[in-house]
């Protein structure tokens, strides 16, 4: 399947911009797949509620780093790098974006500016490809740890920042369980759990597991010519033992409850392939028709219209349902996209 399920207008004043005052202050959408029953209009706070105490909610730990670095040429002019993923064949080797690219060369080397100011640290461009740069770190220099320094937060181009992003977005564009860095855009359903939205969840009884899916430059792609509307970076993830564990431990009693379409890939990326330990890499693409080997309900936010995330989430609950949910969002004035609202999919 070549194209997305279905295309929605989704007007510019219904991408959220911000994310809702309190991290688990947004809206939720509650869509059954069985059944008629109705859809429920209820918020994130309500989620204990929805879950029982037979429940697995599995959650993805990748942390978003500062990938977005400022840069100088030597003929003074300004360049901004958004780091990707590093070379598996060569590191320190990352692939990046680069703005302008116009004017770039390969063997060229940038220097570095720090949100405060310029620094000594200078990389080189490598490759030059297909909207592409490759650059290296000097050797002995550890790319993540410097733009934990010096980097800004990767915002998707969807949300708007003139004067870059903010403290608040450092804060609020990451889960509160996010502790291994890797990812360049964040696994947005997450950022609605809050520390006590999971106490009330754990009181409940619902146990908790975790993966890792490093989250790949899709969201600033999307859109970019000649590029298939479901098409998807290679991304890294690790499903542990324990998960896989409780994973099997849970269905047919309970449900596992996946906290988006990132902890859905890694898991059903896993069940495909056999439960693999350590990190691996997928290119799943889950579209209509596609069967569901570990994931009983899905928490996910509202996805850009013609994705693969929204593939993914038309597979889960049906396009026509998933349509219905969308149409019943955009009347009821949710808010869209990372910082939006969220749907609640249950069996």
């Amino acid at each position: 399947m070549r194209r997305s399920p279905f295309h929605y207008e989704l007007p510019e004043e219904r991408i959220a911009q911000e994310p809702a005052k309190e991290r688990d202050g947004a809206r939720l959408l509650v869509v059954r797949k069985s059944g008629a029953a109705p859809l429920e209009h209820r918020r994130i706070v309500d989620l204990p509620q929805l879950l029982a105490a037979d429940d697995l909610l599995v959650v993805n730990r990748s942390r978003v780093f500062p990938a977005r670095l400022r840069a100088e040429r030597r003929s003074g002019g300004r360049v901004e790098v958004l780091l990707l993923g590093e070379r598996d064949e060569e590191p320190g080797r990352w692939q990046a974006m680069a703005r302008p690219m116009r004017r770039l060369r390969a063997g060229e080397r940038l220097r570095l500016r720090g949100r405060d100011g310029g620094t000594n640290h200078e990389i080189e461009i490598v490759e030059i490809s297909e909207g592409r740069v490759d650059v290296r770190f000097p050797a002995g220099v550890d790319a993540i740890e410097l733009a934990e320094r010096l980097g800004e937060t990767p915002l998707p181009p969807y949300i708007l920042r003139p004067d870059g992003p903010t403290g608040e977005d450092r804060a609020r564009y990451q889960t509160v369980f996010a502790r291994e860095a890797g990812s360049v855009a964040a696994p947005t359903a997450g950022l609605h759990l809050s520390e006590r939205l999971l106490d009330g969840i754990h009181r409940r009884g619902v146990k908790r597991a975790e993966v890792v899916l490093h989250v790949g430059p899709a969201t600033f792609l999307a859109g970019q010519p000649g590029r298939d509307a479901l098409a998807v970076e290679p991304e890294r993830y690790e499903v542990p033992t324990a998960t896989r564990r409780a994973v099997e431990a849970t269905r047919g009693k309970g449900r596992v409850v996946a906290v988006g379409t990132t902890t859905t890939r890694a898991l059903e990326s896993a069940a495909r392939a056999g439960w693999p330990p350590g990190m691996r890499v997928t290119d799943l693409v889950l579209t209509p028709g596609a069967e569901f080997f570990a994931v009983d309900a899905l928490l996910t936010n509202f996805h850009l219209p013609s994705s693969s995330l929204l593939a993914l989430v038309c597979a889960f609950a049906g396009t026509d349902r998933t349509e219905a949910a969308y149409r019943a969002a955009l009347d009821e004035g949710y808010r869209f996209y990372s910082y939006g609202d969220a749907m609640l999919i249950l069996p």
